[in-house]
């Protein structure tokens, strides 16, 4: 019997992506203008006025120790993390880092049995295994092309990032059932541009004006998806809706070849192929109340 709200939270999971993505390609041209901290900074400040506003109207209740807790564990994680990838981001074409990211919803299916005591479902299990083969088939294609050292260090920062990535699925789930959209949204927000500012005084630049209509955008996006992913985790296992990571991969490819003019090739479009069947192996089998491996 398909279970049609895990089904809906499947779907919010992947217009949380898309927009998470959209977010990507703005970051990108930021961070090759002013840098990938200025970038952070300035977006996160962005976010907070963004994010707060909708939380402050609505007067939200003060969040519970343990939200604070765990606000402030995930703002950690999700700023190493961001800064990784977007340093990565910089040096490597999109649809590249996006498929070395992949490896994230692999290891957070491991994660979220181990720690928050989930149950593998055979679908979840089946359309990962064949959705990291897309992922396995691009990077064999894309290392033929890789030769200078610069992009060997992008993709060594996006892989240590997709590792932080992994953790912050299982925060994210953990942090979903404690804490509404609103709230996660701003606090997440609150706690990286803290971890950002202690910098600040060594690495902060004066935003330029002409930059300031993208970072505004960037924060909108990112806020969007963290309210969008927020309620989906609320509702679905995280071992579920992990590989809806790799729908990311064709959002990656649209915005590198429009936004950048970065080459897409055969090893790239069969592995996006791979890809989207593995997820869409994994949205209807993992719905399946009994597809559960014991």
């Amino acid at each position: 019997m398909i279970r049609p709200n895990a089904l809906v939270a499947f779907a919010v999971a992947c217009a949380g992506i898309a927009m998470f993505s959209a977010m990507d390609a703005v970051m990108k041209s930021l961070t090759l203008a002013i840098g990938t901290y200025n970038t952070m900074l300035w977006r996160s400040f962005a976010g907070i006025g963004l994010s707060g506003l909708p939380w402050l109207w609505r007067r939200s209740k003060r969040p519970s120790r343990a939200a604070m807790r765990l606000h402030a564990e995930r703002g950690i994680v999700s700023a190493v993390m961001a800064l990784l990838f977007f340093w990565g981001l910089a040096r490597t074409p999109m649809a590249q880092a996006i498929a070395l990211s992949f490896i994230a919803p692999v290891i957070a299916q491991g994660l979220s049995v181990v720690l928050l005591k989930e149950q593998v479902r055979r679908g979840a299990l089946q359309g990962s295994a064949l959705a990291f083969g897309g992922v396995s088939v691009i990077i064999a294609g894309q290392a033929v092309a890789m030769t200078t050292s610069d992009a060997w260090w992008g993709m060594a920062a996006v892989l240590l990032s997709a590792v932080c990535y992994a953790y912050n699925i299982i925060l994210m789930r953990r942090q979903a059932q404690i804490a509404d959209p609103l709230e996660v949204a701003v606090f997440q927000n609150v706690a990286v541009t803290a971890c950002l500012a202690l910098a600040m005084p060594w690495l902060a630049q004066g935003l330029p004006l002409q930059h300031l209509p993208m970072i505004l955008v960037a924060a909108a996006l990112a806020s969007v998806s963290l309210w969008l992913l927020s309620w989906a985790y609320a509702r679905a296992e995280a071992s579920y809706l992990a590989p809806v990571e790799f729908t990311a991969f064709l959002w990656a490819v649209l915005w590198g070849l429009v936004v950048f003019g970065e080459p897409l090739g055969a090893f790239t479009l069969l592995g996006a192929a791979l890809i989207v069947i593995g997820c869409l192996i994994a949205a209807r089998a993992s719905a399946l109340e009994r597809d559960v491996i014991p």
